[in-house]
Order: structure tokens, then sequence, then C-alpha cells
């Protein structure tokens, strides 16, 4: 938690609660087309990697048009349940077939081009994906995920980094996707160039307790234990979900000071499990938050869940963090994650204090009326870097951003 003068805080003006701007530091915005898709016991979706078979089905489809529409409203919705910047992790790169386009950064740019849309700070987390995973065959989705050579991410980082350079809103990272579809010396590439150009550090870690078998089985140990022994793990590195954890990797992530994202909304209907929040934040770990496959919008929620799931993991009355910690993990610590530091500061959110969600709060304990009671419907305005982009709860492009949608949803025949 934050503790110096510029620690985040609630306040009230104007006759509005307003805060910082929130962030979501964990997002694959295409997959907001599958929401309500994959919910019933008898889909093909049965299973967390019966999901991913969906999202692949999903990601085979889409076109560059189609991704900018659905990144869009997937955004759009992100700013109006209060979220001021959003880690964007990013891993559909190619063309169907794994084709590369003519700019090989198209579609990084259209998610991109979005966010900037709509107003919102992006953080393009650029994803290398160089196999299916360890002694497996590529599915064909799958071709569009992979590069020929982590030489080919380290291209499109450069490019990148020097297309945005000068973009206040745009932030770049660096990320393996998952200790299954990067092989180790492409990790330790990808940190060293992390930490050269002073770049966060994105990596899946421990989502799924086949990913740890699957990666004893190559190197006879768990992903954050081998991370750890590499010396991957820095105060750059954000680890993803890290659910399954033992006590010497907790220790080890808050021995290093790196950022845990948690997704509780997806990690909820993926059914990954509950992850150790009070033993990471204890450890030294920074906590922040994520929306990841956009099962649900809500910023408050996201947040909130981080202490309340960790109530029933620990099945007592007050587990890991209070409200101001709360605070802190989404905005601040969310936007160090991003690569966006002390720019939280530059960004507010303002509630209707007439909202039933958190009418007539005592005023002494507004934080905690917010955080564990507010809902997006209580966000009144956005402001970004001074441009407000939210008014009295609703972005002014909503009608022609959903009507993209939902000629994309067209497109892709899921309506």
């Amino acid at each position: 938690m934050n503790t110096g003068n510029d620690a985040p805080a609630v306040r009230y003006a104007a006759r509005r609660w307003v805060m910082p701007g929130m962030a979501s530091a964990h997002s694959h915005a295409f997959q907001r087309a599958l929401r309500g898709r994959t919910q019933r016991r008898a889909s093909r979706a049965g299973t967390f990697w019966g999901w991913r078979e969906e999202m692949y089905r999903l990601a085979e489809r889409l076109n560059p048009d189609d991704l900018y529409a659905i990144a869009r409203l997937a955004y759009t919705e992100l700013a109006m349940s209060g979220v001021t910047a959003v880690g964007e992790f990013h891993y559909v790169h190619h063309g169907t077939g794994g084709r590369p386009y003519a700019e090989r950064t198209e579609l990084a740019d259209a998610v991109i081009r979005a966010a900037r849309d709509v107003g919102l700070r992006i953080c393009l987390i650029r994803t290398a994906y160089l196999r299916a995973g360890y002694r497996q065959s590529a599915v064909p989705a799958q071709d569009r995920f992979l590069d020929p050579s982590i030489d080919h991410v380290l291209q499109d980082l450069d490019a990148l980094r020097s297309r945005y350079a000068d973009d206040p809103y745009v932030a770049l990272a660096a990320a393996a996707h998952s200790i299954r579809a990067v092989p180790l010396p492409g990790i330790r590439v990808l940190s060293a160039y992390a930490e050269a150009h002073e770049l966060p550090f994105h990596m899946h870690v421990c989502e799924q307790r086949a990913e740890l078998e699957e990666c004893r089985a190559e190197y006879g140990k768990t992903p954050v234990a081998l991370l750890s022994g590499e010396g991957v793990l820095s105060s750059r590195f954000v680890a993803v979900h890290a659910t399954h954890l033992d006590e010497a990797e907790v220790a080890a992530l808050g021995d290093n000071r790196s950022f845990v994202c948690i997704c509780r909304t997806t990690e909820r209907d993926l059914g990954d499990g509950l992850p150790p929040a009070s033993e990471l934040l204890e450890a030294g770990a920074r906590l922040c938050v994520g929306v990841d496959s956009h099962a649900c919008e809500n910023a408050f929620e996201e947040v909130r869940a981080v202490e309340l799931d960790e109530r029933s993991r620990l099945k007592i009355r007050h587990a890991a963090a209070e409200a101001p910690s709360l605070l802190d993990a989404a905005t601040r610590i969310g936007y160090a994650a991003c690569g966006f530091d002390n720019r939280w500061m530059e960004d507010h959110i303002a509630l209707d204090p007439d909202d039933p969600s958190i009418a007539a709060i005592d005023p002494g304990h507004a934080p905690d009326a917010i955080l564990f009671g507010a809902t997006p419907r209580a966000v009144r305005s956005v402001v970004i870097a001074g441009k407000q982009i939210i008014t009295e709860g609703r972005h002014a492009q909503y009608g022609e951003t959903l009507e993209l949608y939902c000629k994309s949803l067209k497109n892709l025949e899921l309506i």
C-alpha cells in the first residue's frame, strides 16, 4: 500500500465523489465477443480447455476491422465502468494461416486505434507466442499467434516503440504468453529486452494446474520456480493470475517486488481457482487487477473481489486488503504495471453520490463504501489527460460503437 503524500484518495468535490481512474492491467479485448456464449454445461466449453477451443474458433475468423470493432466496444464499456488505462495482452498477430500482414503490426495498431478513439490510455503488451506447447502441435487458429522466431517479436516491439514514442496515451510492454508458449531461451531474451528498454514484462503464470505439470515435464520445476532461478523475476515483472503457487514461489515474487495481476471475474468464470492474495501481499508483491476475457465489465467488482474472494478462500471476515490498499492496487499500481507510472495523477472519475449503490454514505468511510459497494452505474464522468470522455455515464460515440460491434458479430456469424 502506498502511504506517501501521493497516495490515491477519494474526495468530495462539485457534488461528486472523485477518485483516480482505474487501470485494468490485463485484457484480451477480442474475447469480449464470447460473452454469454460459453456458459452452458453441455457446451463445448465445459472446461478451461474446452473454453480455449471456443476462443480459438473466434480468433481464427477475426479480421482487422472485426478486432477494431470488438476492442472499441470493450474499451468503451471499460471506460463507462471507471477504467482509464488498459493493458492489452496482445497475441493475435497475423492473418489466417499465419501469414504476416504487409504491415506486421496491423492488428496491434487496430487495438491501439480502438483505445485512442475511445479516449482510453492503452499499454500494448506485445506478446510472444512461439509454439503450441511442450511437445504439442499447433491447431490452425494458433497459426495467427505464432512468430517464427524471437527476432520477429523484437522487430515488432522496436517498430511499435518508435511509432508511439511521443503518444502520452500509448505505452508498450513486452510479454511471453506463458511457459507453454515460449521456451526458456526466448523468455530470457524478452526479459533482457524489457530490462534494457525499461519496459514492463508480462507473463501468464500458474493459471491452470495442467500448466504446472507441463512445465515440470519439460524443466523439472513449476513456472515461477523456474523463472526465479533464471533471474527473470524483477520489479518490472508482471505475473498474471499466479493462482497455484507454493510458499517459495510466493516469497520469490515478493522478494523481487514483482507485480501480480489478479483477474477475478475471468478466473471465476474459467474455474481457475483462488490465488493466495494475502500471502502475496505479506511477502511484498504488488497486486493489481485485470478484466482479462471481458466476461463482465465492472471495475469495482474486479478490485473488491481480490479481498472478498480471499475471505472465501480463508473463511475469515477480513483477509488481504482494506479499501486504501485496494484503491492503490486499482490505480497507482495498475498504472505502473502498464508502464504509465505517475500518469494516474492526471486521470479521474466522478461518481454520483445519489446513486443507490453509494447513496448517503458516511464521508469518513467513503473509500470503503465505493470500493466495496459502487457499481459502474454510479460513474457519471471520466476524465483522461484533461479530456472528458464519459459524460453523465455515457460515451458520446456509444451508439456508433455498438453499431460497429453488432456488424462484426454478424460478420463472424455470432448473431
